[in-house]
């Protein structure tokens, strides 16, 4: 399997930021890290091994960057508005940066890039989708968090309105931007969800997605597995092989 590590001084970031790069060709695949996770982390924890099939047929190439979620999420010693911008640093870091990088990488400039992560992974992934439409193709989201007024980010509703636009279930109930939803439209959207151990908010939250986009009547595919499916990467690496197989790669 062709693997690349790169590293550079982020002027978003104003620190050092790496990330590396599984396979040859295929679909574009950023990847976000779990709960204050590394960019290492689908490899030690074997989700590249899990799918490396795809990998090696070249039907995916995954990019898997590091996060700041210990300077902003779960940077509890500062307000939400300051986490906040941390994030919105980040923003600027994945969409300014990562995303031409992947264009140049895979040699074609104007190509839309899937969003991917399990648990905090998910949230990134549906969050940054949701933002950006234009820059990433759909998601694939595992386990996650799509509001964060949880108790895990240490944020309540009244912190809400400093971190409201990047709460997903917050902001997306109201959005009507047409340019927003036509973008949704043409887009791969998977949310998967266990019924089993740690996985009771996580459900509730992917409840409320489902809703929330079947009301602005946006194709998704939530897919509810059993009770027995906990929050644990023995399942992630079951339910991301399954997508993969049963997503349109050779587009």
């Amino acid at each position: 399997m062709q693997i690349e590590e790169h590293q550079w001084f982020s002027p978003n970031l104003e620190r050092d930021m790496a990330f590396k790069v599984y396979g040859h060709w295929g679909m574009p695949i950023l990847v976000f890290p779990s709960s204050l996770g590394r960019y290492y982390d689908y490899e030690g924890m074997g989700m590249i091994d899990a799918i490396a099939d795809f990998i090696y047929a070249g039907k995916v190439k995954l990019f898997c960057i590091d996060s700041v979620d210990a300077e902003s999420w779960y940077h509890f010693s500062v307000p939400p508005v300051a986490r906040n911008v941390r994030h919105e640093a980040y923003t600027a870091y994945v969409t300014g940066e990562i995303i031409p990088f992947i264009r140049n990488h895979c040699n074609q400039p104007d190509i839309r890039v899937m969003a991917n992560g399990c648990s905090m992974g998910a949230y990134h992934a549906v969050n940054f989708f949701l933002k950006r439409p234009d820059l990433f193709a759909g998601t694939i989201a595992l386990s996650g968090l799509y509001r964060l007024d949880h108790a895990e980010f240490g944020l309540n509703s009244d912190d809400i309105p400093a971190v409201y636009f990047n709460s997903p279930l917050h902001y997306l109930p109201g959005l009507n931007n047409t340019w927003f939803l036509d973008w949704y439209r043409r887009s791969d959207i998977i949310v998967c969800v266990g019924q089993g151990a740690w996985e009771i908010e996580t459900l509730e939250d992917t409840r409320r997605l489902d809703d929330v986009l079947r009301d602005k009547r946006i194709p998704t595919w939530v897919d509810y597995w059993g009770h027995d499916v906990d929050h644990d990467w023995p399942w992630w690496f079951q339910q991301m092989y399954y997508f993969l197989d049963n997503l349109d790669l050779d587009r």
